[in-house]
């Protein structure tokens, strides 16, 4: 099993800066990339960003690109997620994500790929 636990999140202004962070632990070592989703009241989950464990490769959701920056600490099994200038439709609750199955070659961007979810921890960015 792979434990996940956001940390980060709250109430900004648009134009705003949050950084979130995700602790990883148990079994983690069986995960091929992590990753951040996120979920809207009525909204469908949707991706985020996503970083393997293995390369620095990034992979983000065209909405989020050039605002948000995913990293990785492998010593520290964390997960960031730096986001820049945002804005109200960026609110939601972020889940941080691990994908125990080898993803495709477009990347760990599918939601079917993760199959270990934190709890969620909400932005807000308000007008």
């Amino acid at each position: 099993q792979v434990q996940l636990v956001e940390s980060g999140g709250g109430l900004v202004q648009l134009g705003g800066s949050l950084r979130l962070s995700c602790a990883a632990s148990g079994q983690t070592f069986s995960t091929y990339a992590m990753g951040w989703f996120r979920q809207a009241p009525g909204k469908e989950r949707e991706f985020v960003a996503a970083i393997p464990w293995s390369t620095s490769n990034q992979y983000y959701s065209a909405f989020v690109k050039d605002r948000f920056t995913i990293s990785r600490d492998i010593a520290k099994n964390a997960v960031y997620l730096e986001m820049n200038n945002l804005k109200p439709e960026d609110t939601a609750v972020y889940y941080c994500a691990a994908a125990s199955r080898m993803y495709s070659r477009a990347g760990p961007v599918y939601l079917r790929d993760y199959d270990f979810w934190g709890q969620g921890t909400q932005v807000t960015v308000s007008s």
